[in-house]
């Protein structure tokens, strides 16, 4: 292949670049448009437990602000793989024959387990965590009347999509410092301890303050680092 310039090499970062900007800006203009069924699908578990709820449009603005969200969030997620594939085919023609075995499936699978984690937000935890606080909230000791902010609970939700998302590329993250030589199987065995305390602080952080919620993203979290030790090699 013939090399080339330094120039050469920005031309065609700066390429991919914009062409980069040009998807998400026609990703932007597709989940302007499928915003409203993307809304009705976040609510689904919602209105699964609580029928006869309804959500709280506490502003003029909020159903345009609801959209703008929802539309940059879908643009993300389409723009994210095509940016990853700009990435690898930038720096594809510099790598070693090994080292592209390794670093494409890493691109491949890192978007396949952020839905994987996501999914299992979407449909294990967030049903169980709407249904407590919904009881929670009826079973106060005074009159209420529960009227959930529609903006808080789509940030709320999408909020939990993406940390069990960013949680499950653990197995990644723990094979990667191991091919490039951070971290020894046997360096991620001893710490097994520390990193189980460290795995229930995130939980505790990162998840809704009730222990089941925890729970739910700790022992998922805990089982990929131990599947992360099995496929790190050996020193």
């Amino acid at each position: 292949m013939k090399k080339m310039t330094m120039m050469q090499h920005f031309a065609e970062l700066r390429r991919r670049i914009l062409w980069t900007f040009a998807i998400f800006a026609c990703a932007m203009i597709f989940g302007w448009c499928v915003s409203p069924w993307v809304q009705d699908f976040l609510t689904v578990p919602l209105i699964d437990i609580w029928p006869d709820g309804a959500l709280l449009y506490s502003g003029l603005t909020d159903g345009l602000m609801i959209q703008l969200s929802l539309a940059f969030v879908v643009a993300l997620m389409i723009t994210l793989p095509v940016a990853l594939w700009h990435v690898w085919a930038y720096v594809a023609p510099g790598l070693k024959k090994n080292e592209k075995k390794f670093i494409f499936p890493v691109l491949i699978l890192s978007p396949i387990l952020f839905l994987i984690g996501a999914g299992f937000a979407f449909y294990v935890l967030i049903p169980f965590v709407f249904k407590f606080f919904i009881e929670l909230n009826e079973s106060a000791s005074v009159p209420s009347i529960m009227l959930p902010v529609a903006r808080d609970y789509l940030a709320f939700s999408i909020n939990l999509l993406k940390v069990f998302g960013i949680a499950f590329q653990l197995p990644l993250v723990m094979v990667l410092l191991n091919r490039l030589g951070f971290l020894s199987r046997e360096r991620a065995v001893k710490m097994r301890r520390y990193a189980i305390i460290i795995i229930v602080i995130a939980a505790a952080v990162l998840t809704p303050p009730d222990i089941v919620s925890q729970i739910l993203l700790a022992v998922p979290m805990w089982l990929l680092f131990e599947a992360s030790i099995l496929f790190m090699r050996r020193d």
